[in-house]
């Protein structure tokens, strides 16, 4: 049996504190609502807690356009409250992961407001700035927010770059003042104790402009995303970007046992490159290949073989099934599978994070028009790329504000099918979870077995986990109709079922 490092062997929990818990009825969560909810996680089975940006921001991204790296936005409290989290976390055995965004900041950050001053500003290279081409921008680079990632400032007579809204201007981060200002802020939270940073948005840290234009993306077609439309050969993915991660690994490493978690995307070889070539990357790169296919058994086991193959010796698997930015995994896959997808996620090698609420069955939430929140939404209506459906306040329990608030809340409160977590009995899909994480953080097969395809035909997923000593076999019936169970004795079962997989279905087994 290897010793496992706890983030290999822990299973990680997002919180996104706006929605997690009020603790003073303003109907937005805060600091003091997440440490009165940590035995909720602790009980879950979860060991790790990441939350999303609690840093002082306009929110017009809602905490991921920061104004003070160094602060607590006073909505969520203040750094006495973040201290009481963290002391209180770390009773329970809880570690505590921030979100870093260091990217891009908001327009309001001192740093920005200096930048834009004059041209001769100290700070004005702490940003991107390019001169006009004859006709406009200096190139035709699309925002993720759409529809230009250049925005002019008349006073200067230049433009600066911005990945995502124009009030998120891009830090340059081949200045050496940026990246030691950075690394200087993490240097602090670790020193305030907290066990690592899932960084935000890394695979735009480094852009570069000098390589011109984006050339058009032959994958994209009308009603597609417009921000997709030009492929991001020149703003993503850059050989710089690799390097800044080397930094903070760096820095993380200066206090052993902490972790670097890096939300990563694109083809599979740019997330595997996240590593490092000497495992010198994030110790985590995101993995978000099953947010990105049609959940059908062909594209499950050839997402799960590819990646299984692409990861580089000795790197640790990481697995995720939702998030704050996509579409709820009990809304992408159904009602009636999503306990096949956690059981699916929890069962695969490698590290899980559980989005809040999907341990719930929590559904995408439609949102009425004039409770929109989303910029995203509001900048491109209509074609459904708002996340507010998916940020909807955890139901505690039955009460009118649903035990989040004694205020009106931020966004509407969307209940699952099982009721909220006080009305999920022991056949709920919280109780389902609750079993499935305890078996698997009991199991050596599920923590640390290799992992073997045996079937994957008629909406059948069978999958084998195997360490010394211990083989578990992990089906999964995504059919309409019952399936043959594989033979074996029944350690657990999403339906407390016997005999044939029943719709649905998933079943594991010991043999």
């Amino acid at each position: 049996m290897t010793d496992l490092q706890w983030w290999q062997r822990e299973i990680i929990y997002q919180v996104y504190p706006r929605s997690f818990q009020d603790s003073d009825g303003d109907g937005i969560g805060d600091l003091a609502g997440i440490t009165r909810r940590l035995d909720y996680i602790r009980d879950l089975g979860a060991g790790v807690v990441w939350i999303s940006p609690i840093f002082p921001s306009p929110m017009k991204d809602f905490g991921y356009d920061i104004t003070d790296y160094r602060g607590i936005e006073p909505m969520f409290g203040d750094l006495d409250d973040f201290d009481a989290l963290i002391e209180a976390a770390h009773a329970r055995g809880l570690k505590v992961l921030l979100d870093f965004v260091p990217s891009h900041t908001s327009d309001q950050h001192p740093w920005f407001v200096e930048s834009r001053s004059s041209r001769d500003n100290p700070k004005r290279d702490w940003y991107i700035w390019c001169d006009p081409m004859e006709d406009g921008p200096p190139t035709n680079w699309i925002s993720e927010f759409g529809p230009t990632t250049w925005n002019w400032d008349e006073a200067t007579g230049q433009y600066y770059l911005h990945i995502f809204l124009d009030s998120q201007p891009s830090l340059n981060w081949r200045n050496p003042q940026v990246q030691d200002e950075m690394l200087e802020t993490m240097r602090l939270w670790y020193a305030r104790g907290v066990d690592g940073f899932r960084v935000d948005a890394i695979t735009h840290i480094a852009p570069d402009v000098d390589k011109g234009d984006h050339p058009p993306d032959p994958d994209w077609q009308e009603g597609m995303n417009p921000s997709g439309r030009l492929s991001k050969v020149h703003s993503k993915n850059q050989p710089f970007g690799y390097e800044t991660v080397r930094m903070m690994r760096r820095v993380t490493e200066e206090t052993p046992g902490n972790l670097l978690l890096g939300e990563t995307d694109g083809t599979l070889d740019n997330v595997m490159s996240y590593y490092g070539d000497d495992l010198d990357g994030f110790h985590l790169p995101f993995n978000f290949r099953l947010l990105d296919i049609e959940w059908t058994v062909p594209n499950i086991r050839e997402t799960v073989e590819a990646y299984e193959a692409a990861l580089p010796e000795g790197a640790w698997p990481t697995w995720v099934i939702g998030n704050h930015d996509c579409i709820r995994i009990a809304s992408r896959v159904g009602a009636r599978r999503a306990r096949l997808a956690m059981t699916l996620m929890l069962c695969l090698r490698g590290t899980p994070t559980i989005y809040q609420g999907d341990e719930l069955g929590i559904p995408s939430a439609k949102i009425p028009p004039d409770k929109v929140q989303d910029p995203w939404e509001k900048q491109v209506p209509g074609q459904g790329l708002g996340r507010d459906p998916s940020r909807t306040p955890m139901p505690w329990d039955d009460s009118e504000g649903a035990g989040f608030t004694d205020g009106d809340p931020w966004l509407p409160i969307e209940v699952p099918p099982d009721g909220p977590v006080s009305a999920q009995d022991a056949g709920s899909m919280l109780a389902y979870v609750r079993r499935l994480i305890a078996l698997r953080q009991s199991s050596d097969a599920l923590l640390q077995g290799a992992y073997r395809t045996l079937g994957a035909e008629e909406d059948l997923y069978v999958f084998a986990r195997e360490a010394e000593g211990e083989r578990l076999v992990i089906a999964l019936n995504f059919a309409d109709t019952p399936r043959p169970a594989p033979d074996g004795d029944t350690v657990l079962s999403s339906h407390d079922a016997t005999g044939p997989l029943v719709p649905g279905e998933a079943r594991i087994l010991r043999t």
